[in-house]
């Protein structure tokens, strides 16, 4: 049985549409059945077309696709809502979809402000529906891994986390030459009130807080603008402290000229310590303070169950970035599933960012924001 999907965004020349949509095709959990691509009725009518769905179920406006989808038989109607659409339309359709009956998939980050966020997370919690916030880096199956190594103690107590998302794409004012990706996020109408931090800082937060098991509780950072004329931060570092007393690091910048996406984590215990790179995303580096180093990979049998659920193809061939992205849809599939079935979905298939996700991703997006603006050394870190 395939879910019934539905998609609110993602039409012609959107980049992580497409992407939302190879992710839900690949483990064939889900089926496209309507959506509303677009603000502009004939660009989402001709996406609509293009992907080969029926034209009446592709419809004008999210509120249209939410009104007469839930007026449909239960076996025609959509079941998961996918929002692949800017920041600032995030809230509005995630809250329907969900009062609507539907389930939620959400593109980070969560809302346009920690204040939505929070009503969002009442609205999950009362419509009994499931959500999915896609960060995606926690997809992979080595990231996976290395948050087991680390709850089941093997480097020890945690005493160090760094973790830094370098991109260049932005070190020119590319807002300005009528390039929509680069337009929008560096709108503060449309993006917030961060940029690289809401944009990559988020992920690399996220990341933090997800290998590590820790949450941080207070934070210092360093905001930059560093393009002329741009309105919003295109780099920024952070120190962090966390809950068990560990302290840390956080770099995102989109003016890293010559780098791409390499997000990179490092984790230090009392024992041991960890290291795992997206340019290298098969391999997990474990490093001892007293035996040689270890290399593991994906598709081993020697890893734990979260990894090896969370691999498809054999040891030696690589899984990257849309697997990975495919890994938060079918988990989130597999437990609607299990739901329906009326059955306990495993605990590997609940592994997906959720709605606490979001709310911690928002809360850090304001903080570090207020802390690079503020003269004080240390800041705590307020929900």
């Amino acid at each position: 049985m395939k879910l019934r999907l539905g998609m609110i965004g993602g039409g012609q020349g959107a980049f992580i549409g497409s992407v939302h949509r190879i992710a839900a095709r690949m483990d064939d959990e889900y089926e496209l059945v309507c959506g509303a691509f677009s603000s502009n009725a004939e660009k989402a009518k001709a996406s609509g077309l293009l992907l080969g769905l029926s034209p009446d179920r592709v419809y004008a406006s999210y509120q249209e696709l939410l009104e007469k989808e839930k007026q449909l038989p239960e076996d025609v109607r959509v079941q998961v809502i996918s929002i692949v659409t800017p920041n600032h339309l995030h809230f509005g359709p995630a809250k329907l979809a969900l009062e609507s009956g539907f389930h939620v998939i959400l593109d980070k980050p969560m809302t346009f402000s920690l204040a939505e966020a929070k009503e969002l997370e009442k609205v999950v919690k009362t419509s009994g529906k499931r959500f999915c916030l896609t960060h995606t880096y926690t997809g992979y199956p080595m990231v996976k891994e290395a948050r087991q190594v680390v709850s089941e103690g093997k480097l020890g107590k945690i005493r160090k986390v760094y973790v830094e998302y370098p991109q260049g794409w932005l070190s020119t004012f590319l807002e300005g030459e009528n390039n929509k990706q680069a337009s929008w996020r560096t709108d503060p109408t449309k993006s917030g009130i961060a940029g690289a931090m809401g944009d990559i800082g988020t992920h690399a937060f996220n990341l933090a807080e997800y290998v590590s098991g820790l949450q941080v509780i207070k934070l210092c950072a360093d905001i930059n603008t560093v393009v002329e004329g741009r309105r919003l931060d295109d780099d920024g570092a952070a120190l962090l402290k966390f809950n068990n007393g560990a302290s840390g690091v956080l770099i995102a910048s989109q003016v890293a000229a010559g780098d791409e996406n390499n997000i990179k984590v490092r984790v230090y215990g009392e024992k041991g310590g960890l290291e795992w790179q997206q340019d290298n995303a098969n391999t997990l580096l474990l490093k001892w303070l007293d035996k040689p180093a270890e290399i593991l990979r994906t598709g081993a049998g020697y890893l734990s169950s979260y990894a090896t659920h969370n691999a498809r193809v054999p040891a030696g061939h690589p899984e990257g970035y849309l697997e990975a992205f495919a890994n938060l849809y079918r988990n989130f599939a597999l437990s609607i599933k299990a739901d329906i079935a009326g059955k306990p979905a495993e605990k590997e298939w609940l592994d997906y960012p959720g709605i606490e996700d979001g709310i911690r991703g928002m809360a850090f997006v304001e903080n570090v924001i207020a802390s690079g603006k503020s003269d004080a050394k240390w800041t705590d870190f307020k929900i």
